[in-house]
């Protein structure tokens, strides 16, 4: 018998709708609906527009009705710590702010004014970055913004939308886990730090935990997309979570990079690892399925090679990424490096000439075309790879053996084999589709198909051939 799950994966920059199928212990992918997602600049602000996202995922459940099989759920991932504010009669007030918006630079230290940096972390052992969502709450509080202020309860991205398929509301760990606001003893919001900011309690629902029922699909949705009441179900709604459920590993001894618009560096634990090394490292603990603990670094990935591809596509210059991988390939020998976390690189009104200032800047040369400059950001990628799998090593409570690549930039073996070198580590790529599966085999689990994410990944395994690459160095 097939059982059948429609996963909506939505990033940054683009979502699609996949729908999984398995059978006989193997997954079947395919992807059934793909669409643009982006920030929308009014004024100053940044937003999401998840209006036009929920059209997207209408449309793709339309599509869904026509394809001939029982769709048995649906789940939603998104990426982390932005929210909708919801009114006392439960409609959404405005867009969600996005987390590029620069309104939360400076934030983080005016918040240490009443809890320490140390304490902050020592309560949620999250790395201190100016968009999570606690500093966005006291920003918004600071301001007077009057989504905020008119706010009953707020929903995170994959929250928000499940709440709009379904009309129940929840509030999902994984997610919940990347605000900055949840205590790692308890794994629930902390009455005492929100109390201290100023933030209201009640803006937070009771937590669930990936696997939960949502509710139904909404009748008329359901009638009107031709697909039916079916389940919702909550995945692991934050990407990264439902990616890393995705990992084909067979033992504990990996470290993981979800490699994308972000990369998310880490290791899968059974505790959180709260330390002054940690804190002075600025790694996060985010919440796993299982109740594991994502205990990560969040890195700036492919969006330094997306916001060059917009520049040079405005030009004329319209590379697909097998052709950009090529270019770096014909000039690997460039070698300058940028930190692709400098906060010079978070949203740049022209990323190409931001990181050939930062490279003027430095005294290294700058790319004099655009496959030194793919070569310059894959070579600055690998690197920042490199001395963040040695903080790890100082850090995990085992020892790594590997790294698995997972996400849309397991697809380029390029970078793949360059991380490899720099690290000195073999790199087991794939799959690619990684934070889809990981949401098909949550919605899995919900009906019992896979006891846990031991064999969710045998699975995994056994369905998606992998490649490995050996550092040339070893």
């Amino acid at each position: 018998m097939n059982n059948n799950f429609l996963a909506f994966d939505i990033g940054a920059t683009s979502g699609r709708a996949v729908l999984g199928t398995i059978n006989d212990n193997k997954l079947t992918i395919r992807e059934i609906y793909r669409f643009p997602n982006s920030m929308v600049k009014v004024g100053e602000k940044y937003y999401w527009d998840v209006y036009q996202l929920f059209i997207h995922i209408s449309e793709a459940l339309k599509t869904a009705s026509t394809i001939p099989v029982k769709i048995d759920s649906i789940g939603v991932d998104t990426w982390g710590v932005d929210f909708g504010c919801i009114a006392e009669d439960g409609s959404l007030l405005g867009l969600p702010r996005a987390y590029r918006d620069p309104y939360t630079r400076g934030v983080p230290d005016e918040v240490f004014k009443s809890v320490p940096h140390d304490e902050l972390y020592d309560i949620t052992g999250v790395q201190i970055m100016d968009f999570n969502t606690i500093f966005q709450i006291f920003a918004q509080n600071k301001s007077g913004y009057a989504p905020m202020k008119y706010a009953s309860e707020i929903l995170f991205m994959p929250d928000l939308l499940s709440y709009m398929l379904t009309g129940n509301k929840v509030c999902e760990y994984t997610v919940a886990s990347t605000s900055g606001m949840i205590n790692q003893n308890t794994n629930q919001f902390d009455k005492r730090l929100l109390d201290k900011l100023g933030i209201r309690t009640s803006l937070f629902g009771k937590i669930i935990h990936p696997g939960a029922f949502i509710g139904m699909l909404d009748k008329k949705l359901a009638d009107d997309t031709g697909l039916g009441e079916i389940p919702v179900i909550a995945v692991a709604g934050h990407d990264t979570a439902s990616a890393i459920a995705a990992v084909p590993a067979s033992d504990e001894n990996f470290a993981y990079l979800s490699s994308g618009t972000w990369s998310l560096l880490g290791i899968e634990t059974r505790k959180p690892i709260i330390s002054d090394k940690s804190l002075a490292y600025n790694f996060t603990n985010e919440g796993g399925i299982e109740e594991t603990v994502r205990f990560l670094k969040n890195i700036t990935g492919m969006w330094l090679l997306e916001q060059c591809r917009k520049i040079w596509k405005a030009n004329g210059r319209d590379y697909s990424y097998t052709e950009m991988e090529a270019l770096a390939k014909s000039n690997l020998s460039f070698s300058s490096k940028v930190d692709p976390d400098d906060v010079r690189f978070a949203n740049p009104d022209n990323m190409e000439l931001e990181i050939k200032a930062a490279l003027a800047e430095s005294g290294q040369t700058i790319p004099g075309n655009d496959g030194e400059m793919v070569s310059c950001i894959f070579h600055s990628l690998a690197n920042k790879y490199k001395d963040v799998i040695g903080l790890l090593n100082d850090l995990a409570p085992f020892d790594i053996n590997k790294l698995h690549i997972i996400g849309g930039g397991s697809a380029n073996s390029l970078l793949n084999q360059l991380t490899a070198d720099y690290t000195g580590m073999p790199v087991i790529a794939g799959p690619i589709e990684a934070t889809a599966i990981g949401n098909i085999m949550m919605q899995a689990k919900f009906f019992g198909i896979v006891r846990d994410r031991w064999e969710m990944r045998r699975i995994i395994s056994r369905s998606f051939d992998a490649r490995i690459y050996k550092p040339y160095n070893k």
